[in-house]
């Protein structure tokens, strides 16, 4: 069951991470654009201004052409990919990597590090600190160092005045170089360590946001069910009624009494249901207080045992059989899996039920479409339905409001439940694993004598 999607609402800040980490490796590649945009232009300007304002004679043919270089690859990269299009590390690495190349082009033509804008290896690099992950600005970083490094010994002569040659002492270039290799590792880490915590911050922000969205959704879900627990009490009443006068209108053996029968079956099931809403927050007490695992899963898969699919309970474990509070969320989140499973299986759906001293789960498999991989990561969601393609359809019953998942899951979490689901490996058909730590879950070994998870 590996690599399935996993929920529990104390875990949302963790399960953020590596989403954030992901998009923080992705630059937008306009932004990247509009930096080169400007590099060129102010290198344009400065190798004219040398060239053209103070006299001194450049090398200007040849930075053109590296100038030029750059300006095709913005062009290019413009074209290729709309506005929006946001790079991965790697690519955003190669693109970043040229600008230090380019930069180098250009120093060799004019002093190397002699050269006052020399400092502008740092540009990529804290780009890179900034956004990227840390072993690529590792890779970046290096690459700049070997840059200077061959530029403190190979480049051509610093643009001077027509006639005179301008000496630097090696040990003022070696100083230059020293303060670029500082400069590229103090600010490169400075850099990382803001934006990390800045990244941070947002996550924790976000998973905040989630959070009270989540518990939003839950609370107008409890004022919804507990208005539509009241105001479809009358009707059911109604229902009940005139089922009953009907049924004294027909003789015993009418072909119609049979679905009478059904009716005043599914009106009296409509009220267990309601029953059950009303009472989400409550707990049995007393010796009905308490379910054994086996008795828990037969209660929950009896009234599905009729619909013509096979239901299998497996029962494994190793030490005593767990027991839990008779708790009417658990039961319903439960309940709620095995009912989606019997909905959408071809045939058959299977229970697995397994503990050891560490941990309680119960596995709840089908054989059916499963599921869609575009459903999958928003599975659990509010609202989110995919009941038309299952069973519900075939019994005429028509396609759900998406909640069923939604409350089981939030019920199941704050239970200390974790849920994970996806496909069964290797065959059609979805498969949900539902599991516990062995103290969250058995009332007998909880502290205190009681389940505080449960209750």
């Amino acid at each position: 069951m590996s690599q399935l999607p996993l929920f529990r609402v104390t875990d949302l800040i963790t399960d953020l991470a590596p989403i954030a980490a992901g998009e923080a490796s992705r630059l937008r590649l306009d932004t990247l654009i509009k930096l080169r945009w400007l590099a060129i232009a102010g290198q344009s300007i400065c190798f004219l201004f040398v060239e053209f304002i103070l006299g001194f004679p450049t090398q200007l043919t040849a930075a053109g052409g590296v100038i030029l270089g750059a300006t095709l690859l913005n062009l290019a990269l413009g074209f290729r990919f709309p506005v929006n299009h946001r790079l991965d590390a790697s690519t955003s690495a190669l693109i970043l990597g040229f600008d230090i190349l380019q930069l180098s082009a250009l120093l060799y033509l004019a002093g190397g590090l002699e050269n006052p804008f020399s400092f502008l290896f740092l540009a990529p690099v804290l780009i890179s600190a900034a956004a990227l992950p840390p072993r690529t600005t590792v890779g970046l970083g290096m690459l700049a160092v070997i840059s200077a490094s061959g530029l403190a010994v190979f480049h051509q002569p610093l643009p001077w005045i027509s006639g005179q040659e301008l000496v630097i002492p090696r040990i003022y270039v070696g100083g230059i170089w020293v303060s670029i290799l500082l400069g590229l590792v103090f600010i490169g880490v400075y850099t990382w360590r803001v934006a990390d915590e800045a990244r941070q911050l947002a996550q924790a922000l976000a998973a905040t946001e989630l959070v009270l969205a989540h518990e939003q959704h839950l609370t107008a879900v409890d004022g919804l069910a507990a208005a539509a627990a009241h105001q479809l009490g009358t009707p059911l009443s109604t229902i009940t009624v005139v089922v009953k006068e009907l049924d004294l209108q027909f003789p015993e053996g009418h072909p119609i009494k049979d679905d009478l029968t059904l009716l005043r079956a599914e009106a009296a099931r409509c009220r267990e249901i309601l029953a059950k809403i009303t009472s989400l927050g409550g707990e049995a007490e007393g010796p009905l207080g308490e379910l054994s695992v086996a008795h828990l899963l037969e209660e929950l898969i009896a009234p599905h045992r009729n619909f013509g699919v096979d239901i299998a309970v497996d029962l494994r474990g190793s030490g005593p059989e767990p027991v839990i509070a008779r708790n009417p969320g658990l039961i319903y989140g439960i309940g709620n899996l095995i009912e989606n499973a019997v909905d959408f299986a071809a045939k058959r759906v299977s229970v697995v039920a397994d503990w050891s001293v560490a941990d309680v789960s119960v596995t709840i498999s089908d054989d059916g479409p499963g599921i869609a991989p575009d459903v999958l990561n928003r599975l659990g969601d509010p609202y989110l339905t995919t009941r038309q393609t299952g069973r519900q359809e075939k019994r005429g019953k028509g396609g759900g409001l998406g909640l069923g998942l939604f409350i089981a899951k939030t019920l199941l979490g704050r239970s200390g439940a974790t849920i994970a689901w996806g496909n069964v490996p290797g065959g059609p058909g979805a498969r949900v694993v539902v599991s516990w730590p062995r103290a969250r879950f058995d009332r007998r070994i909880s502290p205190v004598g009681q389940n505080v998870a449960l209750s």
